[in-house]
């Protein structure tokens, strides 16, 4: 075991601080599982908009917002955290920020549909400044050849950690039906008790990880949104000296927006389309989590040894099968069945995703480019579930016509991918350092 964290981490590295790190998606992995996929969703949809037909749109439009949020500052953000050596010091603010609005969401009751959306808008884009910054760490821990690993390593800890928030949330749940309570009145305390995960979890990365960023001696900057839009633009033209690294930022929009579609719409359709009631759907998502665990784990060194390219394209094709049998679904065994396969590759194409940036991004500039990557994730978390919510607007509520159609994106983000070389682009990389 020594061994093998000798051959993956960089010099001066200790294996508690890789502990630390990987313990964020273990804190953050809950707020994914509980808010966006397995519970607030579905209620948001079924509850609070009380079943309307544009309930599904709404919710797309609320995380499309916060994703757009996200994809205009964030890079703007990640150069001042990368110019401070401030890393550590902004993901404990948009942390704690995360962690309020999580458990403000535990106010929003059946009808107040603006303050759901506010609050999910809130916490959602926090959310993904959380996951942009932590991901800016791993070029800094694993060695390039152990990229693929490390991540994986982190994606499955972040897997057990959606398990045993939602495990939890799901006694309570089971609980509070027993004594025929209503939605209205569990689903408020799975929040706070996902907000509550979120704080303990998120305190050990704090306390294990390092900031090893030198601050930069540079001019003081003004702030504002104008200047993260410049910021914006300035790290895109510079980009260009990265051809792979941006190519691969073009794949990642096409296949992420279909990851993105299971991310945040699984439980509307489990509930909406194949008849689950909610506690079969957070079952389901627990099961979900479970493959998705497996995947990230065993991927992530079956991506050092079969290349990052064929590892990532592996995993899309995944997806391509998982839509048809999605759509195909008629039954809840079938549906089953999807869910494993969408859980196995869930966690291996997001993992192989981040394991490719890292080893495509200017080792002295990693918030800032991690941040132009979290760019393309959030176009893509906006294209795919706005795609997906529309097509179930103008067509009635016909979401196996929406799940079909995601296929679509997968296949784009292969045929995206075929350019892409690694060895090239990391040498670009680090040639520019």
């Amino acid at each position: 075991m020594k061994a093998l964290f000798a051959d993956s981490l960089n010099p001066g590295v200790r294996r508690r601080e890789v502990l630390g790190w990987a313990m964020y998606d273990f804190a953050n992995s809950g707020y994914t599982t509980v808010v966006i996929t397995a519970v607030f969703a579905a209620y948001f949809v079924g509850g609070v908009t009380g079943g309307a037909s544009w309930g599904t749109l709404a919710w797309t439009v609320g995380l499309s917002l916060s994703y757009a949020i996200v994809m205009l500052t964030m890079p703007g953000l990640g150069a001042w955290a990368d110019r401070h050596a401030a890393k550590k010091r902004l993901l404990m603010m948009v942390t704690v920020a995360c962690v309020v609005s999580t458990a403000a969401l535990a106010l929003v009751g059946p009808g107040q549909v603006t303050l759901g959306l506010a609050l999910l808008v809130l916490s959602n884009t926090f959310y993904a400044y959380g996951e942009s910054l932590t991901a800016s760490f791993l070029p800094e821990l694993a060695q390039p050849q152990a990229m693929g690993r490390v991540s994986g390593w982190g994606w499955a800890l972040g897997y057990v950690g959606g398990m045993l928030t939602l495990g939890i949330c799901l006694a309570y749940v089971l609980a509070a039906q027993a004594r025929q309570e209503p939605a209205s009145s569990f689903v408020p305390v799975t929040m706070l008790i996902t907000a509550l995960m979120y704080a303990l979890a998120a305190s050990v990365t704090f306390l294990l990880l390092r900031e090893r960023a030198q601050a930069q001696t540079t001019a003081a900057q003004p702030a504002g949104l104008t200047i993260h839009l410049a910021r914006l633009r300035q790290t895109w033209r510079e980009s260009a000296a990265f051809p792979d690294f941006r190519q691969l930022m073009a794949c990642a929009v096409a296949y992420q927006a279909g990851v993105a579609v299971a991310i945040s719409l699984a439980a509307i359709y489990a509930e909406q389309v194949v008849g689950f009631a909610p506690q079969e759907t957070m079952v389901l998502i627990f099961v979900l989590n479970i493959a998705a665990f497996v995947g990230a784990l065993v991927f992530g060194h079956v991506q050092d040894a079969l290349g990052h390219k064929r590892a990532l394209a592996l995993t899309i094709v995944g997806w391509i099968i998982t839509c048809a049998l999605a759509a195909a679904s008629t039954t809840k065994g079938l549906f089953w069945w999807a869910a494993a396969i969408a859980g196995i590759f869930l966690g291996s194409s997001q993992s192989a995703g981040r394991a490719m940036a890292g080893m495509m991004v200017p080792p002295n500039r990693l918030a800032e480019f991690f941040g132009l990557w979290t760019f393309a994730i959030r176009l893509a978390s906006i294209l795919g579930p706005l795609s997906y919510g529309l097509i179930t607007w103008v067509t009635g509520g016909n979401h196996r016509l929406a799940i079909g159609s995601t296929a679509v994106l997968f296949v784009l983000g292969l045929w995206l991918l075929r350019p892409v070389d690694v060895a090239r682009g990391h040498q670009t990389a680090q040639a520019a350092s």
